[in-house]
């Protein structure tokens, strides 16, 4: 959270600051790009698509910039209150950026119809944009005039007519190219004081990321026996001081559901906690005491109020 006030006059008038929204469909890599960007895990990864569901803001300082970056819940066709509310608040954040980066994958062939509709959405929009071809790790061949040469790069010059200086090779996992990335996305900033005081780097808060940490472990250990509509609450919150004291709750829309993640004699719930404890206390530094509670919250992704509760609409 912000801490302190900025000082504007410490910066020279070069000093470039602004939003760069991260878009894509689901399992993209926008997550993984915007952890390896800021050098710390703040959003958390799965290979489940829409892991990610709120607006998380990264904050890169460097000496003469400041990039807010965006990550959002992915693009996609939208079913159900919970998939319309993760769709609005990615075109928010789209709309209110100074920079988008459009990821795709770069090994999946030809591009597909929802990226087409991202890509045709930017190219008459009003928002500058990058298209970021991600996990070339993937690829056999990661030469540039192998990369140039991909299927999915000839649609974007001759359907969209995009020039190549506006389209990056990288690896998020791995870090290939990202330092590229960042400084061309520093030079299209607009000259702005910066937003946030130098030593804050996530605008959210410890609360809400102690929350993304217990349903990443979630994901992580129940895989495929629980879908992603799992919602997590923290019920107390307190810094002792030596140790934090935290309490949550994991709510699902199913019995069978809570059942899968207590397991049996409260086994599964139990390897959650620790690995999410572990987690905590890496990031805090401190030791951490960590209670969780599983309830039903019976269809819970259809219910306005639940949503709203949830944080997942307005």
């Amino acid at each position: 959270m912000v801490s302190a006030a900025v000082d504007e006059n410490s910066c020279g008038e070069d000093f470039r600051a602004g939003f760069v929204s991260l878009i894509g469909r689901p399992n993209v890599g926008k997550s993984t790009l915007l952890n390896r960007i800021l050098g710390e895990k703040i959003a958390i990864v799965t290979d489940k698509p829409q892991t990610t569901r709120n607006r998380i803001v990264g904050i890169r300082n460097l000496p003469d910039a400041q990039l807010v970056l965006v990550d959002t819940p992915g693009l996609h066709t939208p079913r159900g209150l919970l998939n319309e509310a993760l769709v609005e608040a990615s075109q928010n954040a789209w709309r209110d950026a100074d920079l988008a980066l459009i990821l795709l994958e770069a090994g999946s062939g030809r591009l597909r119809r929802g990226e087409k509709e991202i890509l045709e959405q930017a190219r008459t929009g009003t928002v500058p944009f990058f298209v970021v071809l991600n996990k070339i790790d993937a690829l056999e061949a990661t030469r540039p005039e192998a990369l140039l040469g991909l299927p999915m790069v000839r649609e974007l010059s001759e359907d969209f007519a995009l020039d190549e200086s506006l389209v990056f090779f990288l690896s998020a996992l791995k870090g290939t190219g990202v330092d590229d990335l960042v400084a061309a996305a520093v030079a299209r900033l607009p000259r702005h004081p910066p937003y946030f005081p130098d030593d804050v780097q996530t605008e959210i808060s410890e609360r809400f990321w102690v929350q993304e940490v217990i349903r990443e472990q979630v994901f992580e250990l129940c895989r495929e026996e629980i879908p992603y509509a799992v919602a997590v609450e923290i019920d107390y919150y307190r810094d002792l001081g030596e140790r934090l004291s935290i309490g949550a709750t994991i709510h699902v829309e199913q019995n069978s559901q809570k059942g899968i993640i207590i397991g049996r004699g409260g086994s599964m719930l139990k390897r959650i906690g620790t690995r999410a404890r572990r987690a905590i206390e890496a990031f805090v530094g401190i030791p951490v005491y960590l209670e969780l509670h599983v309830s039903v919250a019976r269809n819970w992704t259809k219910k306005p109020g639940l949503l709203k509760r949830f944080g997942y609409q307005g």
